[in-house]
């Protein structure tokens, strides 16, 4: 019997994490869950069933990084695909941001990604195959007020993964990124309906005149996780609708 390919997803029990999580294991790909809240882990598991699992753990800890991968490891031997989306938010003005504000950010959504990606990318490297999935944002190539310390972490969420994929690669392992647009999540929502101009602002310039669904991030984490795009590494695929290139 094949043995089936091992992803791990972090913030896999809603969201962006929950779509990526089913489009995996509804491709046969064992998917492990990680984030924090263990009840939505369990929820997500029981839906998409026997090729899902939780670990209820917090990847601020980093000091425990290195553990949580071994014990993966030792019960499911490789992990093939590795997709880095757990993310936090904040929407506050530059200038009453704190330091703590700050560094809480860049400690979820930058420093707990590269400790997961090194300690991953150690088996990776070793047995000579993998695929990195980094999940950035339309932030880190606009300029949008409010959002200076999200925009920080996904800027250089898309800077290492440029380097990690000249680094790796000749390991067999590959690094992408996926850059989402304006996605309908309880994350944007949360943001976009309490400010109605920024939607209309949002729908205005997006050429195809809505926002995306978790489903079409999920597709390209899939694809790019995938045999084909065996020869794709270090590129940043913007799913978008257009967003960017909109007038």
């Amino acid at each position: 019997m094949t043995k089936l390919k091992v992803a791990i997803v972090t913030g896999g029990g809603s969201g962006l994490g929950f779509a990526i999580a089913r489009k995996l294991t509804e491709n046969n790909i064992h998917t492990i869950l990680v984030g924090r809240d263990k009840t939505k882990l369990d929820t997500a598991v029981n839906t998409l069933g026997a090729n899902a699992e939780a670990i209820s753990f917090d990847l601020t800890d980093l000091s425990k990084v290195s553990e949580l991968v071994q014990q993966i490891v030792q019960q499911h031997g490789a992990i093939d695909i590795l997709v880095n989306n757990a993310g936090i938010n904040q929407k506050k003005g530059a200038l009453e941001v704190t330091d703590a504000e700050f560094q809480n950010i860049l400690q979820t959504n930058l420093n707990s990604v590269f400790a997961l990606t090194r300690e991953v990318a150690k088996g990776m490297t070793t047995h000579g195959s993998g695929s990195i999935i980094n999940i950035s944002s339309m932030a880190s190539q606009y300029g949008i007020p409010g959002v200076v310390s999200y925009t920080a972490s996904k800027s250089a969420i898309e800077g290492i993964t440029k380097s990690l994929a000249v680094e790796f690669s000749p390991f067999g392992v590959r690094v992408n990124c996926v850059a989402p647009g304006f996605i309908e999540t309880e994350m944007s929502a949360k943001a976009m309906n309490g400010d109605p101009e920024r939607k209309r602002k949002v729908l205005s310039r997006t050429p195809m005149g809505k926002m995306g669904q978790p489903e079409d991030v999920a597709k390209a984490v899939y694809f790019l996780a995938s045999d084909e795009a065996n020869f794709i590494t270090g590129s940043i695929l913007r799913v978008d609708g257009g967003n960017a290139i909109g007038f």
